[in-house]
């Protein structure tokens, strides 16, 4: 297998991860990219899927034959189960999901409508779940498999002004549980991320064009920095890893201490 990426000694190294089907959501940019990077580091098949093909097509450049890209708007419920098909047919079957595209959007919450709001609760919750549900199918029937979910600081502590993106991966953090318990003994393990202020090239605008909601996050984070995106890309890899096989149910903070800083 073609190996093409670039600073692979950043990366946790995990033997078993080799060969390994890893299917991404969002895996074309920010962090979804940062976490197909780092498995095809460790020699995985990666598979990313995603709405933008322009995005795609770079990451398939970057990653060269680590990557196989699917373009597809994940709210299109009704076209998850043949893409599942389709990936197990041409790529070959599913051992880990991360669940890593979502949507946000800053407003307050007397001005979202509720087409605005179902349409995040759709990408964020509904989306992970009918992708989870496809892809959870034929793991069981393999009798083994690791789901990861991404979810955010924002399920642990409010935040203004994303009511939406609250609720969303507060409900993926439920579910997580749900699912751990339901699937785990048939040797499916389910756990999530949430991550905390992570530099991205969007949270960096963000945050740079509003300082005092920048020094807001610095000051109560205890490790006094914002995360980077191998940060959480290293966490995925030990959930999918067999270094964490007695470990499923779990939110895993990657935020510096953010969520528990004062």
């Amino acid at each position: 297998m073609k190996q093409t990426i670039d600073d692979e000694s950043e990366h946790c190294t995990y033997g078993d991860l080799r060969d390994k089907v890893v299917l991404v959501t969002g895996g074309a940019s920010g962090i979804g990219l940062a976490i197909a990077a780092a498995f095809a580091a460790n020699y995985s098949q990666v598979v990313a899927v995603g709405r933008d093909k322009s995005k795609l097509d770079a990451a398939a450049k970057k990653l060269g034959d680590n990557l196989s890209a699917y373009n597809l708007d994940l709210d299109n419920l009704g076209k998850l189960p043949p893409l599942v098909a389709k990936i197990e047919r041409e790529v070959g079957g599913i051992d880990v999901l991360v669940n890593n595209a979502g949507i946000n959007m800053k407003k307050d919450a007397l001005n979202v409508s509720d087409e605005e709001f179902e349409r995040i609760m759709r990408t964020n919750q509904t989306a992970v779940f009918a992708l989870s549900r496809e892809v959870a199918k034929l793991m069981l029937r393999r009798g083994k498999g690791s789901i990861i979910m991404i979810s955010s600081m924002a399920s642990q502590y409010g935040i203004p002004k994303v009511v939406a993106y609250t609720a969303s991966k507060s409900a993926v953090e439920g579910m997580t549980r749900e699912l751990a318990v339901e699937w785990s003994p048939h040797g499916v393990r389910v756990n999530c991320i949430a991550p905390g202020f992570i530099k991205t090239s969007m949270s960096s605008k963000a945050l740079d064009a509003d300082m005092e909601r920048k020094n807001k996050v610095l000051s109560r984070t205890p490790m006094g920095k914002l995360g980077e995106p191998l940060d959480v890309a290293n966490a995925a890899l030990f959930l999918a890893s067999d270094q964490s096989k007695y470990i499923t149910g779990v939110i895993l903070p990657v935020d510096g201490g953010n969520s528990i800083g004062f």
